[in-house]
């Protein structure tokens, strides 16, 4: 690899605000206050070179925040022309004690929320999304009068959704804005964004943290009110709405805001990711919440909320499972991923200074740890490194110690290319030996800020103690900060001493440890890696805590060419990886999950994303960049023709909610389609039953525990029971019907590499035999959602890819070079091959 290509080094600045006097008359008892990245001197001289007198630096302070931002002398200006008299604009008759004051208190950020003004507009692609969601709430509104939209945004992080939000409310002439959130940490750029930008002068914020309430707000402004799931959904020790949260429910909201709305917010498999005030009240509360989106919203229900609205708007950038689920259809749902974007800064050409130029490229690379590491915690469905176990410690605080503790000390080591597997045994045959995190010189000095998600409160506690070990000297130069557990404490809470921790980000080393907190809705710009030293299988989790280190960090340089020119201090950020084959299939589901074109096959949509997130890998020998192809085979590595059979019998590959149900039976030729297939003879009537069923045991479910009689409670059981069952039934023939898919494919002449392939290229009379439908009626099928696209998109490709394999193995080469789709040239009949 050459240095050119990656690892971009940081430029070296050093921000300072400085206060110097003269010794002339004119000049008695003032002070000049100014700013620069250059030696404090040398700067001074430059301004007082044709003076002749003496002058004296009074005052040389760092201009840099603890989060990685800096500030300007104008900002320290502002508020000494409150309280002191301004000569010349930047003379002041003070002394330097204000000064030193007056710099700490906008390092605190103290009173600029009333003094900050920002005045930026939308970038194009939020002017899409307000623009998108605009028309889609008129038009829906049109066609059903009385009942709420809801809209997606499918937006990553740093794409200005807080702002946005508020532009589109702004847009719409809405006046109660009610946000909820799982995780309250994001209420800090909520809030700032409401108070700082002048688009929303006037407006209000209301939160458990404001000294303003929804009594004491004017009710003729604007009124923004966040809060918590857990806090406004959540029911007291009778089953009721708490009674500080009455007022919530009495309002009726013009835009009801979901932040954070992603796969896993309310799930067991994410649950300990999310933090409360107290663990039995999350757990309640968790557990209340869950049930009513869980059952709602995956039905379609549009009055989910004990709360009323006039419309919702759902904001994520990993939401997998609304969109897999169906939750939204494409004209519900607005796009920004992280190709979208790293596509925008790549295509930008004006006009004026590129808007996306600060948001940094993100590099993945993978390390297959050397063998006599890896065989320490090797298992599993396929026999790979397990990090759960490879860190697993027990105990608390500085008692707490590693499982295996040498073998972690062996991967510090590694880390520090100290480890000698990686300099004698593994490098042979001209090898050369891998970048690693903290021996790189080129990694190394941009690394200055990490994070690393471990498994547990008690690895993240063995970690810091080994670090302190005097075996890791090295280590000893960055103030390790443990963010777990509940001394760690809750929400911004948690964030407080690590942006402390930092106090200057450029002269300073961190290291943060975590194995939850802090990994969705916060930003600390000067976070340039993140280690993921633990399983995790959904890319929700994945991704949402990998782009945490992807925050923009720039400051603006006062002896620039240009006024207010800035300076880009992170032109990339790394993900470090040490399991390798989830890690690329990771990056495999991402990329294909949030692109459920059917259009599109999986290896194209791999490849488009690795074009802006390129991958290395080490393999043990050496690293290389790999392509979609190396990313999509290792990804599925151990796939066998009994997992690829599961694959199509997955429920996730169909659609049984009761949108989808609602659109089925509205069109007649859907209907006709399926109940001319075996099995689905009284479709009809399931239909209906499910339906009607659930809508009833909904109402009945509106009704508070204590009004519903024995029998009542045993009625609404029953018939919430079968409807139930009839469902599955129903989901369970639509998943017969799919099994039928791969039958054909093995059976055609094409080689099909996506669902597109599967419905454009096919010989209708043999899928009409097979299946059991026609092609246009199987494309009706796709368009009313009944069948998932992208789940459906990811099991062709694997079994095309396995196809691939055993038709080789036969001795069959069905490649045609110049053909895209993989054209099936045979050296045998179709007869002989059906035989074969």
């Amino acid at each position: 690899m050459e240095a050119s290509v990656f690892f971009p080094q940081r430029p070296y600045i050093s921000p300072k605000i400085y206060a110097y006097t003269l010794d002339y008359e004119d000049h008695k008892g003032l002070l000049k206050i100014g700013d620069t990245y250059r030696e404090v001197s040398v700067r001074v001289g430059e301004q007082t070179n044709t003076a002749m007198v003496k002058k004296r630096i009074l005052l040389e302070e760092s201009a840099m925040r603890n989060d990685g931002t800096s500030f300007r002398d104008y900002d320290v200006h502002r508020l000494l022309k409150k309280k002191f008299v301004c000569v010349g604009g930047e003379w002041y008759k003070c002394g330097v004690d204000d000064v030193r004051q007056a710099i700490q208190a906008v390092r605190e950020r103290r009173e600029t929320l009333t003094a900050r003004i920002r005045d930026f507009v939308m970038r194009p692609e939020q002017k899409a999304a307000v623009k998108k969601t605009q028309e889609y709430f008129h038009r829906f509104r049109k066609d059903n009068p009385g009942k709420a939209p809801r809209f997606l945004w499918n937006a990553k992080m740093r794409f200005g959704k807080t702002f946005t939000s508020y532009e589109f409310a702004k847009a719409e002439g809405y006046k109660r804005v009610l946000i909820l959130t799982f995780k309250p940490a994001v209420a800090d750029s909520w809030r700032e964004d409401l108070e700082s930008h002048k688009d929303f002068e006037g407006w209000q914020y209301i939160s458990r943290d404001t000294e303003l309430t929804y009594e004491t707000a004017d009710k003729s402004r604007p009124i923004v009110c966040f809060g918590s799931f857990q806090d406004y959904l959540g029911k007291n020790e009778a089953g009721g709405i708490k009674a500080r949260n009455e007022w919530v429910h009495e309002i009726n909201w013009d835009l009801v805001i979901f932040d954070e709305y992603h796969f896993g917010a309310w799930r067991d498999s994410a649950r300990e990711l999310f933090e409360s005030e107290d663990s039995r009240e999350r757990n309640d509360n968790m557990n209340s919440v869950a049930q009513i989106i869980d059952e709602s919203l995956e039905q379609g229900e549009d009055d989910f909320l004990p709360i009323t609205t006039r419309g919702y708007l759902f904001l994520s950038g990993t939401p997998f499972r609304a969109i897999a689920n169906g939750e939204f259809i494409e004209e519900q749902i607005f796009n920004w991923t992280y190709a979208d974007e790293q596509r925008a800064k790549e295509n930008w050409t004006g006009p004026g200074p590129n808007p996306y130029e600060a948001l940094p490229r993100v590099v993945l690379m993978t390390y297959q740890m050397p063998d006599q590491i890896r065989e320490i915690a090797s298992g599993g469905e396929f026999d790979e490194f397990d990090l759960n176990e490879f860190f697993d410690a027990k105990g608390d605080g500085s008692e707490a110690i590693f499982k295996h503790e040498s073998d972690v000390q062996k991967w510090l080591d590694l880390m520090r290319g100290n480890l000698a597997e990686t300099t004698v045994d593994n490098l042979k045959m001209g090898a050369r030996k891998p970048p690693m995190p903290f021996s790189d010189s080129r990694l190394k000095n941009i690394l200055t800020h990490t994070f690393w998600f471990l498994p547990s409160v008690s690895s993240c506690y063995a970690m810091a103690n080994l670090l302190k070990n005097r075996q890791n000297v090295f280590f000893h130069d960055y103030h390790v900060n443990v963010a777990a557990g509940p001394q760690a404490g809750i929400g911004l809470a948690a964030l407080d001493p690590v942006r402390r921790s930092m106090a200057d980000p450029l002269e300073s080393k961190t290291i943060t440890l975590s194995c939850g907190k802090l990994t969705t809705g916060v930003t600390v710009r000067p976070w340039t890696g993140i280690f993921m030293l633990r399983n995790l299988k959904s890319p929700e989790t994945y991704f949402q805590a990998a782009f945490r280190v992807q925050s923009p960090w720039t400051i603006e340089n006062p002896d620039g060419e240009h006024p207010n020119q800035v300076e880009i201090l992170k032109k990339e950020c790394y993900i470090f990886d040490f399991a390798p084959t989830r890690a690329l299939r990771q990056i495999a589901d991402y990329s294909c999950s949030l692109n459920p074109d059917e259009g599109t096959s999986p290896e194209e949509s791999v490849g488009e994303f690795i074009h802006f997130l390129p991958v290395l890998a080490y393999d043990g020998s050496s690293m290389k960049r790999v392509d979609a192809t190396d990313v999509l085979d290792i990804a599925s590595a151990g796939t066998s023709a009994t997992l690829l059979a599961k694959r199509w019998e997955s429920t996730l590959l169909v659609n049984v909610d009761n949108i989808t149900l609602k659109k089925l039976m509205g069109n007649q030729q859907a209907m006709d389609a399926l109940m001319s297939i075996e099995g689905f003879r009284n479709l009809n009537n399931d239909l209906e039953a499910i339906i009607n069923k659930s809508e009833h045991v909904k109402d009945m479910k509106k009704k508070t525990e204590g009004k519903l009689t024995a029998d009542e409670k045993k009625a609404m059981k029953d018939e919430e029971r079968e409807y139930k069952s009839i469902r599955k039934q129903v989901q369970e023939k639509l998943i017969k019907f799919a099994t039928r898919i791969p039958v054909f494919m093995y059976l055609t002449d094409y080689r099909e590499q996506t669902l597109k392939d599967v419905i454009t290229k096919l010989e209708p009379d043999l899928f009409k035999k097979v299946t059991g439908l026609t092609k246009e009626d199987f494309e009706l099928l796709l368009s009313l959602n009944v069948f998932n696209s992208a789940r459906m998109n990811d099991a062709v490709y694997k079994f095309k890819r396995y196809e691939d394999d055993s038709l080789s193995y036969a001795g069959i080469d069905k490649h045609r070079e110049n053909d895209k789709v993989g054209g099936f040239d045979t050296v045998i009949t179709r007869q002989e091959f059906e035989e074969l």
